[in-house]
């Protein structure tokens, strides 16, 4: 019997491809148990494959592929410009999803030469780095963007980021990254069961265009590698609803990034290149 049932878990659970799903479930409320129908968010291994070579392994939200696949590649630093990735093609298995990209030779190349397992990375952001170097990449380049951004335009995105997340609202277990612009618009936003995964969406999302102006909105706490993927996305700020960490302070110092953490309808820290935002 439990052979049979992890056969059953391997042949239909781990391929979902639907971002949720539906259970029947006891629920307990109040000393009384009753049955519904309860929705919850799907998390399936995503393989990132390159040139034939599996370089990654993620549990993610099997939506926005295309997005994540992109995003991935330019944060990790495997592509410098989106046009770099010739191909993707989304393949459905019994155990998972793989995207399998082309992309261009002289990358291609360059990524076999830093090769690192990075299977199931969950939230530390740093494993399967081989070494401290590895670990800890610093963008190329220090943001020096002129934006100014005002605090009612952080507190108008907060006010509507909760109406932008249908999945959410729906099971209650996703991360949302949002792409924000200088007055308080959100004009992109990807969900994810995965904090990281949601903001590789989201800048896969937005290196499609042109704009680099606006500022990064996360439902999380701010990481190390939260900050490292908006640096390298170009943004020049990153709002948090959570706190941030000490290196994640330290490295949006260095990085030119204003770094807004314990974001709320009526206020917000700053812990980095205050000048950028303007007092209402």
């Amino acid at each position: 019997m439990q052979d049979n049932q992890q056969k059953d878990l391997t042949h239909t659970s781990l391929i979902a491809e639907a971002a949720s799903s539906r259970f029947l479930v006891d629920k307990w409320q109040s000393g009384k148990l009753s049955q519904l129908e309860d929705v919850v968010a799907e998390e399936v291994p995503i393989a990132l494959i390159y040139n034939g070579i599996s370089h990654a392994v993620m549990l993610a939200t099997p939506q926005d592929l295309e997005d994540f696949a992109l995003g991935f590649s330019l944060a990790e630093g495997i592509l410098s410009h989106p046009k770099e990735l010739y191909s993707i093609e989304i393949v459905t298995q019994p155990t998972g999803i793989e995207l399998r990209m082309e992309i261009a030779a002289e990358r291609f190349h360059q990524l076999k030469e830093k090769r690192r397992s990075m299977t199931g990375r969950t939230g530390c952001g740093l494993c399967g780095a081989e070494s401290l170097a590895q670990a800890l990449r610093l963008p190329d380049n220090v943001n020096r963007s002129q934006d100014k951004f005002s605090s009612a335009a952080i507190l108008k995105a907060l006010a509507g980021a909760h109406g932008h997340q249908p999945l959410q609202a729906k099971t209650g277990a996703t991360h949302a990254s949002f792409w924000v612009s200088a007055d308080g618009e959100i004009d992109a936003v990807r969900e994810d069961v995965g904090r990281h995964n949601a903001l590789d969406k989201l800048l896969g999302a937005k290196a499609k265009t042109d704009s680099k102006s606006g500022f990064v909105l996360t439902t999380s706490r701010a990481s190390y590698e939260m900050v490292q993927k908006v640096a390298v996305a170009g943004a020049a700020m990153l709002v948090a609803i959570s706190a941030p960490t000490g290196l994640a302070i330290r490295m949006a110092e260095r990085c030119g990034i204003t770094l807004v953490g314990f974001a709320r309808p009526e206020q917000y820290v700053v812990y980095t290149h205050p000048e950028r935002i303007k007092l209402d």
